[in-house]
């Protein structure tokens, strides 16, 4: 069994800069003019990697007191694509960052959300990686 050689990289700490916890509040704030009016916080991990890719989800973790439906967050793959306050372009250009010479990153895409448990929903991102 290979390990990840990315692994080391992702540390939950790392993840942590490349999607800072008030991301959430300022998405909500840009939304709605108030960063309480948000139903979930959002947290970016890494889940592994593959000889063409990077892969992590965004996770979207519910708040006290709110509801995290499945109609609110299935189409936010869209929204997050495009949406400044995420700025997932600007995280794929930190990734690359963080690679330096061990990798070169491609085009990236988000995928569909998934239910991990009702207080818990995924958007996977792949970043792809470049040969050489």
């Amino acid at each position: 069994m290979t390990s990840d050689p990315f692994a080391p990289l992702f540390t939950r700490q790392t993840c942590a800069t490349l999607l800072p916890a008030t991301t959430a509040d300022k998405f909500f704030e840009a939304l709605f003019g108030d960063a309480s009016e948000g139903s979930y916080d959002l947290e970016l991990h890494y889940v592994g990697s593959d000889k063409s890719s990077l892969r992590f989800d965004l996770l979207l973790q519910e708040r006290p007191g709110h509801c995290l439906a499945c109609n609110l967050t299935y189409g936010l793959p869209q929204v997050f694509t495009r949406h400044p306050v995420i700025n997932i372009k600007g995280i794929v250009a930190k990734v690359q960052s963080l690679l330096q010479e061990k990798g070169k990153t491609g085009e990236w895409h988000l995928g569909a959300t998934r239910q991990i448990s009702s207080s818990t929903h995924a958007i996977g991102l792949t970043i792809g990686l470049q040969a050489g």
